[in-house]
């Protein structure tokens, strides 16, 4: 019998979690939890967890561990599941991993790999401040691997092209300082468990798919 694949997915930001979850979603049929859409999810629905959580977002606050546990019990409790699921953006800190190994535990569950994307900085730098996007569609170019035919201007309506805030480098550098302090002691952690699994990310999107799916097609037929 193939074992339930959970799996966690993690690295720095622009390392392309996304783009590689939602490949592993449809190699392995497994729901793809981004803790996100998770909590923006709860908060639409107005469910008992989304409100206290839309208390916290109202005030400015981040919301609690404890509720995010909370979310993600229920979500894991769904039916669709119940064979795995591809967890993104949560875990983001040591006490967070810890608390989700012990949820898992109480589930009759573990966690079977840690997938770490792993980007050098000033990588992740480049890909993210060369991002621009129009004002008035939102089509998105990068300067260096996308460019548009015409510096600063939209190809598809002549709009002007802008950097957001996010992809500012001292905003990037802010979020990778976050990164190193508080979610790379979660590789330390699953190397431990002799649960992590290290990826290039700067090798080519379907290269490193390539290798994501191969590892976990193997840790699929392994025992339970």
């Amino acid at each position: 019998m193939a074992q339930q694949l959970n799996l966690i997915l993690f690295g720095p930001p622009g390392a392309g979690k996304g783009t590689q979850a939602e490949r592993l979603r449809k190699d392995f049929e497994l729901p793809y939890i981004a803790t996100g859409d998770m909590l923006r999810a709860n908060v639409k629905e107005q469910t008992e967890l989304g409100k206290q959580a839309k208390a916290y977002m109202d005030a400015g606050d981040l919301v609690p561990d404890e509720l995010i546990l909370a979310m993600a019990a229920d979500r894991l409790n769904e039916d669709d599941a119940q064979d795995g699921f591809i967890l993104d953006g949560f875990p983001r800190t040591l006490e967070q991993a810890q608390a989700l190994d012990t949820q898992l535990s109480d589930m009759g569950r573990r966690v079977t790999a840690a997938l770490l994307i792993d980007v050098p900085d000033e990588e992740v730098i480049r890909r993210l401040s060369g991002r621009r996007m129009c004002v008035k569609s939102g089509h998105s170019y990068h300067v260096e691997f996308d460019p548009p035919k015409h510096e600063g201007v939209c190809d598809q309506d002549g709009s002007r092209l802008i950097q957001r805030d996010d992809d500012k480098e001292e905003t990037i550098r802010r979020r990778l300082q976050v990164y190193h302090s508080q979610t790379e002691p979660l590789i330390a952690h699953y190397d431990a468990q002799g649960l992590l699994r290290r990826f290039d990310g700067t090798r080519e999107p379907d290269e490193v798919h390539a290798r994501l799916r191969a590892t976990v097609a193997t840790l699929r037929l392994e025992d339970p």
